[in-house]
């Protein structure tokens, strides 16, 4: 007999993740779903937070497995440990690397966008030229306080306006790259003049741009950069196939590096999935939905003063109809150890604008933290602390247990109790959850 008569207590809709921690009942969710059809988020996006090794990826694989069956269409940008890439190929989907040597991208073509321009007409087309034009202002003053560690003035950010409008004409209808924005500034047309306010005088200019040339120098295939900006992308998106980008050769000491790589995989994805839903509403066709999944956020929010506004820029969509997004990180803390107080309350507001917020194991010490952004009772507060526990000595076996922890999770929609599962994997889908063994024991066979 089966007790649980009843059920968890919320709708059978969406991808199905496992059973409910208390009742046994069947759990099915998903961010897209969720807001389309069972109406219960205000808008299709999730944000997962917990410590590393309890399967934060896994969930994000699952729904992009049972989301592609709805014809979604998964986006992993920027994956930073290859743990994506066999759920991308199981799919049949195309695996972007880039890095030193092996593949570079084009933040002045964001997701080869400038092809489909050419193919619109009339508002559409002036839609989308405005749309790349803003992606490649904020992108590439992004990379610049990557650079630095601190953003481009307010006359540096005009210049650099200025010089991108002026871009296109100089480069005879060829797709530009980072130096020919570098030679637009030192040819010093009179448009770049005029905003620079250099009084007419050619060595003031040469003073007033001075370090915004060196900072698009490092951009440009010089320095510790490389050629990862400096050149044409090496594989532009296809947008009807599932898509990773992977960026594990960039080394984990290259914090700057990994992190403007990510930045530029963001917006690459963003700006196409912009473009390809007007060319969409031109041709009069349905427009393609996608799933975008953005890993390590805190890795590009602690790149640079003001970044925040930067990543919030990046990842906004004009045309946001059928996108569905999930953000992931590691803690609060990570979040909230920005060095000024107004990037903190921004990085915040990543958290409480979420639709669904999906928590693993956390230390105790977050919990006032993640409070600020999501209610949890004392009661889901304390689960989430157990499951961070580290994972006990089998004598017997002479080998750690399982982590207390691994694969539970607690689905938090505003205020609303929390729904504590564990997440199940199937036979058919364990070999691309293979990353890290996280979900066999040493020495078995998945």
């Amino acid at each position: 007999m089966w007790p649980f008569a009843i059920g968890a207590g919320t709708p059978m809709t969406g991808v199905p993740l496992g059973r409910h921690l208390h009742t046994g009942a069947s759990l099915c969710c998903d961010p897209i779903t969720w807001f389309t059809r069972a109406h219960l988020i205000s808008n299709p996006s999730a944000f997962i937070l917990g410590k590393p090794g309890l399967g934060k990826s896994t969930i994000v694989r699952r729904w992009a497995v049972g989301l592609a069956a709805y014809g979604v269409i998964p986006m992993f940008l920027g994956d930073v440990k290859a743990e994506h890439i066999d759920v991308v190929r199981a799919l049949g989907g195309q695996v972007i690397p880039l890095g030193r040597n092996r593949g570079s991208i084009n933040v002045l073509d964001p997701g080869g966008a400038l092809a489909m321009l050419q193919r619109l007409h009339g508002e559409h087309r002036r839609e989308l030229a405005d749309i790349i034009h803003s992606r490649r202002l904020n992108v590439v003053c992004a990379l610049i306080t990557i650079v630095r560690g601190s953003p481009p003035t307010d006359r540096e950010s005009t210049i650099l306006d200025r010089a991108l409008h002026v871009l296109d004409e100089h480069t005879g209808g060829r797709v530009p790259v980072m130096g020919d924005l570098l030679q637009v500034l030192r040819d010093h047309p009179q448009e770049v003049r005029t905003v620079a306010l250099d009084r007419g005088s050619l060595d003031r200019y040469r003073e007033i741009t001075e370090n915004l040339e060196v900072s698009l120098i490092a951009l440009s295939g010089s320095g510790r950069f490389g050629n990862l900006f400096s050149r044409a992308t090496t594989e532009q998106i296809q947008l009807d196939r599932p898509v990773v980008f992977d960026i594990s050769a960039i080394d984990e000491g290259d914090v700057d590096v990994r992190a403007a790589a990510l930045l530029a995989c963001w917006d690459a994805g963003f700006c196409l999935v912009d473009a390809a839903h007007i060319l969409a509403e031109e041709l009069g066709v349905r427009p393609r939905h996608y799933f975008v999944v953005l890993d390590e956020l805190w890795q590009a929010l602690r790149s640079g003063t003001g970044m925040v506004d930067r990543v919030d820029a990046v990842t906004r969509l004009n045309r946001s109809f059928g996108v569905g997004q999930v953000l992931i990180s590691h803690t609060m803390s990570d979040l909230l150890s920005l060095p000024t107080e107004m990037d903190r309350m921004k990085a915040q507001g990543f958290v409480e604008r979420s639709g669904m917020v999906v928590c693993g194991g956390l230390p105790a010490k977050e919990m006032p933290l993640l409070d600020t952004a999501v209610t949890l009772s004392d009661r889901e507060q304390a689960l989430l602390e157990s499951w961070q526990d580290p994972p006990a000595w089998d004598a017997r076996r002479g080998m750690e247990a399982e982590p207390p922890g691994r694969g539970k999770f607690l689905i938090k929609i505003g205020g609303r109790p929390g729904i504590p599962f564990h997440l199940d994997l199937t036979e058919a889908e364990r070999h691309i959850n293979d990353t890290n063994k996280l979900w066999h024991l040493p020495g078995q066979r998945v």
